[in-house]
């Protein structure tokens, strides 16, 4: 016999999707705080031995970021990240294959208030990644920072978060056998800070960190465009100079993470709040860029490679600009 559940009233349904982005935005805003104070106020209750037995662990556990990660499939295609990606919505689009026998290197751009694009797309299967990308394991690189966190560690590594660090990229390029997508938002933090509506501003002209260790392991380049990823939070007014951006800047030294002033809604409210705008955003990933391995590649070579990877990320954002209503003449400025 057959049961057939009714469907959820739309009110309900709007319900879950904004608790689901809620339980995002708060989880990178409070939860490592949260973790971090409640390992610690363990050691001075009854259950002390909670905490010391994950300190054990943790100190057994320290290299895993760096290899590889741990991800864990039940937590990847939990229900709460489709409701998260319906709230928007958040989608991703394939424009070339990619064989599953080789190992990528993906340019995540832009990086966003909070990475959304980034965070659903590749550390959850909500947009279907594993059935748009059959055979592709994705791994998406974050701050070593957020490692350090006790408890914070382990949900992060089960989405298929790494490190962010020369180590953890190559283990995970040189894995043999192929079929592993290493994604790297290359604006980073920094670029977080002139995230805003109408925004296509992106920090790249000199990073090219990610194209030289593309070049080390003969890895193909693949750049990936988020549209939409500026849309979802204003930030507050910071120009370069200003004294808000220097004292972000200040900031970022000092803690490895930038801290962006950003508002958009409320939970019962639409006025003001740290929750984000419903406006979609649409991951598109282009053609993978052929690589040459060289171990020592020369500054001109990673000049010439990091120069059409350039191209071809302007071509694509170019190509697919009309279908996202970005106006004609909007165009990527690379600072």
């Amino acid at each position: 016999m057959k049961v057939e559940f009714a469907p959820l009233s739309v009110p309900l349904q709007r319900r879950l999707q904004t608790a689901s982005v809620v339980q995002w935005v708060f989880s990178f805003l409070g939860l490592a705080q949260c973790c971090t104070a409640a390992f610690i106020i363990l050691f001075f209750t009854r259950f002390w031995l909670v905490s010391a037995l994950y300190a054990a662990w943790w100190l057994i556990d320290r290299e895993k970021p760096c290899k590889g990660g741990r991800r864990i499939h039940v937590l990847r295609n939990c229900i709460v990240w489709r409701y998260m990606r319906d709230y928007f919505p958040i989608t991703l689009v394939k424009t070339a294959e990619l064989d599953p026998r080789q190992n990528y290197l993906v340019g995540f751009h832009p990086h966003g208030v909070l990475a959304a694009g980034a965070f659903l797309n590749f550390c959850t299967e909500a947009s279907g990644f594993s059935t748009v990308f059959p055979g592709i394991t994705p791994h998406l690189m974050m701050l070593s920072l957020w490692f350090r966190i006790p408890f914070f560690r382990d949900y992060v590594m089960s989405g298929g978060l790494v490190s962010s660090d020369k180590e953890s990229a190559s283990y995970v390029l040189q894995k043999p056998g192929g079929g592993n997508l290493l994604a790297i938002i290359v604006g980073g933090a920094q670029e977080a800070l002139d995230a805003r509506p109408g925004s296509f501003t992106l920090l790249l002209k000199n990073r090219k960190g990610f194209v030289r260790l593309a070049i080390q392991h003969g890895t193909p380049l693949v750049p990936a465009f988020s549209f939409g990823e500026n849309d979802v939070f204003d930030q507050v007014t910071n120009p370069k100079g200003s004294w808000l951006r220097r004292i972000q800047h200040w900031l970022q030294q000092i803690m490895g993470i930038s801290l962006p002033l950003f508002h958009a809604r409320g939970i019962f409210q639409y006025s003001f709040g740290l929750i984000p705008y419903r406006r979609p955003i649409c991951t598109v990933v282009g053609k993978p860029i052929p690589v040459q391995k060289k171990h020592r590649p020369s500054e001109e070579e990673v000049d010439q490679v990091h120069q059409k990877y350039l191209n071809e990320l302007s071509k694509l954002f170019e190509e697919h600009k009309a279908t996202y209503n970005i106006p004609e003449d909007s165009h990527l400025e690379f600072i």
